[in-house]
């Protein structure tokens, strides 16, 4: 049907309301049409930028009108403009070629600007409307087609073409108001009776879309409807008929549609008085039922209700709805058998429509907000309010595998692993052997928050409070500066430090890699080259070990990569001072500061900068889950601009042993990550074991771990761990590649030739001689990997951490002569001119 166009604010108020009873109208002001939107039942298009069309959307608009489809806002929302001056320079043909091809697909309509020539010309557009209609967009149907006049002024003639053809014209408001809103509504729409006296059927319905009646009407009696926003029809006996003009039973107009086949109007009406039928009844067809009827018999109740009736004491009793509402609601919520969800929902329904006439609200009303509330495009949460949800019952693990009864080995029991058979498990329970522990993030963001929040407010002194809180040490200041007061270490201690830093130094120097230029055509030269992030900060866990070794795989690649500064957070001693391993390395890769703080505070202290911690741009290092949500917290403000290497959680390892293994070997490094912490992931994958093979293993664990200084931890650890029996190698790597482990050590006979097949792991020990230990400290490689499943999208800590790539391009006139053509090209595409321009200017220079 014909769209009116608002394309003014100081249009006649008389055009606007009959432009509101169109099914759709179309603004250029985006701000008016959403105040519109708040106040009109029809559908309101506005001209948008791409950029703000889901604002707009949101704001209640039914569709925005933009140059280009945007793929984060819902296609059937989206309506594409072709404006007349690309019709014209791409050609009438190649331009509607264009629009099948690029824009009905990802559109719900296509507003296309022509000329009177081209309207009238026809086969085009109907071309266009043509591949349109062909495409549904969900309940809205077809995608529909629009056409603007381009230079000149509608006529009848000119609107019949375009309704012939398949589209709705869009006309200005006030042109349609020189050309007669009827007959410009009986044109522009195609609409034509089938009758010999050229009656066209109409249907008048109400607010809710039930029908009250079936009567004529012709040109004359729309533009007297339209005039005076009631219902005006064609009488077959007398002639033009005002509804109820004498009895009383006017209509007011809410809308008027015509149907598909363009051969009958839909009035839309609010019917007052007796009703539409002349027995005094509101419909021709019958009563009204359902909804419609509840909201007409409440909203006359409201005006007399009989005396002591129960609807007359909830109108008069707010206390006492408000309780009848909460009771139904409860009854409905409670209601488990479709009969009772039924009865408990017709309950509450009728307490809802007694609050809104109790208030002035009709059915529309309601149903007004619930099509705006449809409108939007971003959606609220939808979390229940606090008072309203129930506690938490206990959580239930996800499968009978962890439903099994974990607890600690005791002191003289067996330290074991729980066996399973895959080929015992059902999928459920193989899908959940992928998965670690359940972290509650939100909890543990709860509690850091605060503590990156003070800091981030008072500095040093908030990092002084918390150290003393949490690792119960007083200092006297948080921060010491380079050059350090080298500690005396053990000479063999020493030698391994500097051994490991040899080693790790030469295999992170190997991984730089030399710039690249490349000529991509002749005089267009390109080129990549790599910088040092300047500032860097690096977490040295402390806690319940020392860890020097941590310095080092992050404070050698970031010198490797020439960060000009590097500053190291690590927890302090009871007595204040740094761990003095640590701080001989932070001596020997060039460290400037030293945050003597661990935890969460440490992390915002190098995120925000303090009064005597540098702020840094990149934080590394593993640390526990208070470490890693506070890194994540950082990475995702914007005020702190900050990125970090990867998220982390507990240590983990996954062994895959075969008959070939020695047992010895293999427990000793299922136990080199179990000693981490109580939550340290470590799996055994048994390759074709037999039970002996396998018993020879579990026995060589616990006795291993029964040596361990920290056996108290291995004993939380293990027993959460778990064996898996496979039957093959190519079932025991597509089972570790699923998991993606930190740590992937193969014992298996020949391994070295099942690493070609590791697709997801942090870092491979190959062979019976490669224990994971190595890696941890001196073999060259990084031992900051991710974990909990991580690798199998982040790599572990390596040079290229500390490093960004940049790059260039460098032009001689004869490359931009070369490329010239292809760029404007484009530009012109995207419709960028500012972009062709840059180049034609240079290129009209050039001749």
């Amino acid at each position: 049907m014909l769209v009116p166009k608002i394309s003014s604010r100081t249009v006649d108020p008389k055009l606007l309301q009959q432009a509101a009873l169109f099914p759709t109208v179309l603004y250029t002001d985006a701000q008016q049409a959403i105040q519109a939107s708040g106040t009109c039942d029809t559908a309101v298009w506005a001209d948008a930028r791409a950029t703000d069309a889901k604002d707009l959307l949101n704001s209640g608009l039914t569709m925005a009108v933009v140059s280009a489809a945007d793929s984060a806002v819902d296609a059937s929302r989206i309506a594409v403009r072709i404006p007349a001056d690309t019709v014209a320079r791409q050609g009438l043909n190649a331009a509607i070629d264009a629009a099948i091809a690029e824009t009905v697909d990802c559109a719900g309509a296509v507003v296309i600007g022509l000329t009177a020539e081209q309207i009238a010309e026809g086969v085009q557009l109907a071309r266009l409307c043509g591949a349109a209609s062909a495409k549904i967009v969900g309940a809205d149907g077809p995608v529909r087609v629009l056409a603007e006049l381009s230079g000149g002024t509608w006529t009848e003639d000119l609107l019949r073409s375009v309704a012939c053809a398949g589209a709705d014209p869009v006309v200005d408001v006030e042109q349609l108001g020189e050309l007669g809103m009827a007959a410009a509504i009986f044109a522009g729409s195609g609409l034509a009776s089938d009758r010999d006296d050229g009656l066209v059927t109409t249907v008048v319905v109400d607010e809710q879309r039930v029908c009250l009646g079936v009567v004529y009407s012709n040109q004359k009696s729309l533009q007297a409807a339209l005039e005076c926003g009631e219902g005006v029809y064609w009488s077959r006996k007398r002639g033009l008929w005002h509804k109820g003009l004498t009895s009383g039973a006017t209509q007011t107009l809410l809308g008027i549609s015509i149907d598909c086949d363009a051969d009958a109007l839909c009035f839309r009406v609010q019917q007052h008085g007796a009703g539409f039928c002349h027995r005094s009844v509101r419909s021709c067809f019958g009563p009204a039922s359902g909804l419609s009827q509840l909201a007409q018999v409440v909203a006359e109740r409201r005006e007399k209700a009989p005396e002591g009736s129960y609807t007359k004491r909830l109108f008069d009793d707010a206390q006492l709805l408000r309780a009848k509402l909460l009771e139904e609601a409860t009854e409905l919520a409670d209601a488990t058998t479709s009969e009772d969800v039924a009865f408990e929902a017709a309950d509450l329904l009728y307490f809802a429509m007694v609050k809104c006439a109790a208030h002035g609200v009709s059915l529309r009303d309601v149903e007004h907000s619930l099509n705006h509330k449809h409108r939007k495009v971003v959606r609220r949460p939808g979390n229940a309010k606090p008072q309203f949800v129930s506690k938490p019952r206990a959580a239930t693990e996800r499968t009978s595998i962890l439903s099994a009864d974990i607890r600690p080995a005791a002191p003289g029991e067996q330290i074991r692993m729980r066996v399973f058979a895959s080929n015992g498990l059902s999928p459920a329970e193989s899908t959940a052997l992928l998965q670690r522990p359940i972290i509650d993030s939100e909890e543990i963001m709860g509690r850091v928050r605060p503590i990156v929040d003070a800091v981030r407010a008072n500095g040093d002194a908030a990092v002084l409070e918390l150290t003393a809180k949490f690792d119960r040490v007083k200092l006297d200041r948080v921060v010491e500066k380079a050059p350090f007061e080298v500690p005396s270490l053990p000479a063999d201690v020493r030698a391994a430090i500097d051994q490991a830093y040899a080693n790790v130094h030469k295999f992170h120097s190997a991984q730089l890699g030399s710039d690249t230029c490349v000529e991509t055509m002749p005089g267009v030269k390109c080129a990549r080259f790599s910088r040092a992030i300047e500032r860097v900060g690096l977490y040295v866990p402390g806690g319940t070990a020392v860890l020097p070794s941590s310095a080092l795989m992050l404070g050698v690649p970031a010198q490797v990569a020439g960060c000009r500064e590097i500053v190291l957070a690590t927890p302090p001693r009871a007595d204040g001072t740094v761990v003095p391993e640590v701080l001989y390395v932070a001596h020997k890769v060039g460290a400037s500061a030293i945050v003597k703080a661990g935890g969460a505070q440490a992390i915002a202290a190098m995120a925000y900068g303090t009064e005597t911690v540098p702020k840094v741009d990149k934080i590394c290092g593993p640390g526990n889950q208070y470490v890693t949500a506070a890194k994540m917290l950082a990475q995702n403000d914007t005020a702190a601009m900050v990125s970090i290497d990867m998220p982390a959680g507990p240590s983990e390892v996954l062994v895959v042993a075969d008959a070939t293994s020695n047992p010895a070997y293999v427990a000793s490094d299922l136990l080199s990550q179990a000693e981490h912490g109580p939550d340290s992931q470590v799996v055994l994958l048994a390759v074709a074991l037999t039970d002996a093979q396998l018993a020879a293993i579990e026995n060589e664990v616990h006795t291993q771990a029964s040596r361990l200084p920290r056996v108290d931890i291995v004993r939380q650890s293990i027993p959460k761990s778990f064996c898996l029996r496979v039957s093959s190698m190519q079932e025991a790597m597509q089972f570790s590649n699923a998991y993606g482990p930190e740590h992937l050590i193969l014992h298996n006979d020949r391994a070295a030739d099942y690493v070609a097949d590791v697709v997801n792991a942090g870092s491979v020990f190959v062979g019976p001689y490669s224990p994971e230990s190595c890696g941890d400290y001196a073999s060259g490689t990084n031992h900051t990997l991710p974990t909990y499943g991580f690798s199998k999208m982040y790599s572990g800590v390596n040079t290229g951490t500390f490093l960004k790539h940049i790059t260039s391009q460098e032009l001689t006139r004869e490359g931009l002569a070369n490329i010239g053509q292809t760029v404007m090209t484009l530009a012109e595409v995207e419709e960028l001119e500012a972009h062709r321009n840059a180049v034609a200017i240079r290129l009209r220079d050039m001749e």
